[in-house]
C-alpha cells in the first residue's frame, strides 16, 4: 500500500513537473465537495433512504407474521399437552403444532432470504447511482477545465496524492453552481454530511 501511494505522489509530481514545463495550467477541483454538493447526490440518496424505510416496514411486517405464527405454534403445543381434552384430540393438536413448527422455520429462512437479496439490490443501486453521478461530475469538470484551458486538473480532495494546490486554480465552485444549475431542490443549504460513497448498509 505504501508503495502504491508513494507511486501515485511521484507520478502526481512528475506531471504537475512536466506541466510546469510546457506552461501549462493546472486546476483542482474538490470532489468530494461536488459530489456532496450535487444536487442530484441528495435526490439520489433521498431515493436510497425511502427504499430502506420502505424494507424495514416490509422485512417487519414479515416478522411480525412470523411472531404471530410462534405464538401459534406454542398455543398449539400447550393445547398437545393438555389432559383435559381426549388422547385423539391431543394427538390432532400434536400433528397441527408440528405443522406450524415447519411453517416457523420455513417463514424464517424465507425473511433472512429476502433481507440479504434486499440489502443486495440496494448495494448494487448505489453503486450505480455513484458510478452515474461521478461520471456527470468529471464530465462537468473536464468541459469547464477545456474551456478554461487548463491541460491539467487534480482532485484536491486526495490529500494524499497532493502536499499543496493554490486556492487561485481551484475551479470547484464553479463547477458545481453550473452542474446545480435548474436544480429542482434547494441546494442553498448545506448537504448535511452527506458521504462520499452512498452507504447502504442498513442499521
Amino acid at each position: 500500500m505504501k508503495n502504491f501511494r508513494l507511486l501515485i505522489v511521484t507520478a502526481a509530481l512528475m506531471a504537475v513537473a512536466l506541466s510546469a514545463s510546457a506552461q501549462s495550467k493546472i486546476a483542482s477541483v474538490d470532489m468530494k465537495k461536488l459530489f456532496n454538493g450535487y444536487y442530484k447526490t441528495r435526490m439520489a440518496q433521498s431515493a436510497l433512504d425511502k427504499d430502506k424505510t420502505d424494507l424495514r416496514k416490509e422485512i417487519k411486517d414479515m416478522a411480525d407474521g412470523l411472531d404471530k405464527a410462534k405464538l401459534e405454534y406454542k398455543q398449539l403445543l400447550d393445547q398437545a399437552n393438555d389432559q383435559a381434552i381426549s388422547a385423539d384430540e391431543r394427538d390432532r393438536r400434536k400433528q397441527a403444532a408440528a405443522d406450524k413448527a415447519r411453517e416457523v422455520n420455513s417463514s424464517q429462512v424465507a425473511i433472512e432470504q429476502f433481507q440479504r437479496q434486499a440489502e443486495t439490490q440496494l448495494g448494487d443501486k448505489s453503486q450505480r447511482m455513484i458510478s452515474n453521478l461521478l461520471g456527470e461530475i468529471q464530465k462537468a469538470a473536464a468541459d469547464k477545465a477545456k474551456a478554461g484551458g487548463y491541460n491539467l486538473v487534480v482532485n484536491s480532495s486526495n490529500t494524499e496524492a497532493y502536499v499543496y494546490t493554490d486556492p487561485a486554480t481551484d475551479i470547484t465552485d464553479s463547477i458545481l453552481k453550473q452542474l446545480n444549475a435548474g436544480a429542482p431542490i434547494d441546494v442553498s443549504k448545506p448537504a448535511g454530511g452527506l458521504p462520499f460513497n452512498i452507504s447502504t448498509n442498513m442499521p
